[in-house]
């Protein structure tokens, strides 16, 4: 069999596309950086702005939480549907339909007159935006394996964690001199430019002879095999939920910073960067420190244990049991459940997409359909108390760590030798 990415002939082995992608190097890690980098723009941009935007459309802060929500729903289902078209079709083609359509509901998200019409194109944006998060995670399986997958992903971490840490800033910078509108518009700026960038650089990552070429049904059947790999569920959920812990903060931060606090778009623009910064240092420990000499498993315990003791700190802190505790506590704790991210996500990935080099684009759908559906759930959650308490936040998070440690505990079973696909 000849090397996948390779096509042989009598005389000689000529370099097919992967392995042309994977020299490319710093250039491909550009590109889906950019990708992964693109949903959290499109989530952090806009979170300084969420209190202009229920003033300027004069609707409740729960429905302007709802324009979280529904490009979050979006991103989560647009995976299920763009994952198995990239198996059949390749990874560009369905990649760059994406890109444009975002591009235009993204525009037309900078005109909405009303919340319900905003809503409807963030879902829109979402669904759309969908595109680069899974064939990014289903390149990166196509071109490594292994160790070097877990640490691509850590790299990659690097480049799509300086998003949160940028956009927030970018966000409260352009309230300065504009109004929330103005976000999206700089939003489809970069939406274009990276449509271009992706139609410029990017090679095909897919050979044809590695495709799939069933319909709707076969993409079912192979979403169903991949569910009933109880190793893969577990770390499906885990990573989900632990997602879901971290969408929790991000929903919740710019309410409970700024109006149960009482801090300025700039100081949670300040604190959303640092938290962000936090991620990135500890995924950079992984990738380049504990990869090869850690094992996944040992590691992604360690980050979801801290994650639950954070949340306990936080219930406890918000809950008054402390006496009434300001801001930089409250930041201290989130500061540290978001900075073991950099421990939980890119190790969940890289565990679960070892298991499935035949059906990447498909895992990476399950992957991060999961990721954003329980996401999309917990977020309404943390506002049912209304805007003057962060209990019902630190309650969230608590519950959805709590579970993702059970799940990887009950389902992984980190403590037994693994072995490949038991069921």
């Amino acid at each position: 069999m000849p090397e996948s990415g390779r096509t042989s002939t009598k005389d000689h082995i000529v370099e097919g596309p992967v392995v042309a992608a994977r020299r490319a190097g710093l250039l491909v890690t550009l590109v889906l950086g950019g990708l992964t980098a693109l949903p959290p723009l499109s989530m952090d941009m806009y979170l300084p702005a969420l209190p202009e935007v229920t003033e300027s459309l004069r609707s409740p802060a729960a429905t302007v939480q709802l324009t979280l929500t529904a490009c979050l729903a979006g991103m989560a289902l647009g995976q299920l549907v763009v994952g198995p078209m990239s198996d059949k079709w390749g990874r560009r083609r369905p990649l760059l339909i994406g890109m444009i359509v975002y591009v235009a509901a993204t525009a037309v998200c900078a005109l909405a007159p009303s919340a319900e019409l905003l809503i409807a194109f963030r879902l829109l944006q979402g669904l759309a935006g969908a595109a680069g998060i899974v064939i990014a995670r289903a390149v990166v399986r196509d071109l490594y394996d292994g160790v070097e997958m877990a640490r691509f992903f850590s790299t990659l971490m690097l480049i799509s964690g300086a998003a949160p840490i940028i956009a927030p800033l970018i966000g409260g910078q352009i309230l300065r001199i504009t109004d929330w509108r103005g976000v999206f518009y700089v939003l489809t700026v970069i939406g274009v430019l990276l449509t271009v960038v992706v139609w410029r650089f990017l090679a095909e990552t897919l050979p044809p002879e590695r495709r799939h070429a069933g319909g709707v049904g076969e993409a079912l059947r192979t979403m169903r095999g991949l569910l009933a790999d109880r190793v893969f569920t577990g770390y499906m959920l885990a990573g989900g939920l632990a997602f879901a812990a971290l969408f929790a903060y991000i929903s919740a931060s710019p309410f409970v910073v700024q109006e149960i606090y009482g801090a300025s778009p700039q100081t949670f623009s300040l604190l959303f960067g640092l938290n962000s910064i936090g991620l990135v240092v500890v995924g950079q420990i992984n990738g380049k420190l504990l990869v090869g000499r850690v094992s996944l498993d040992k590691a992604l315990g360690w980050g979801l244990s801290v994650i639950l003791l954070a949340s306990v700190a936080l219930v406890l802190m918000t809950s008054g049991l402390f006496g009434k505790v300001g801001l930089v506590p409250v930041a201290a704790g989130l500061f540290v459940l978001m900075s073991a991210m950099g421990l939980a996500m890119p190790n969940t990935n890289a565990q679960a997409l070892m298991r499935t080099p035949h059906a990447a684009g498909s895992a990476s759908a399950l992957l991060g359909t999961s990721s954003f559906l329980i996401g999309a759930i917990a977020s309404p959650l943390v506002g049912i108390a209304g805007e003057t308490t962060a209990v019902p936040m630190a309650v969230v998070q608590l519950v959805c760590a709590t579970a993702a440690l059970c799940c990887f505990l009950a389902l992984c079973r980190p403590w037994r030798k693994p072995r490949p696909q038991e069921d």
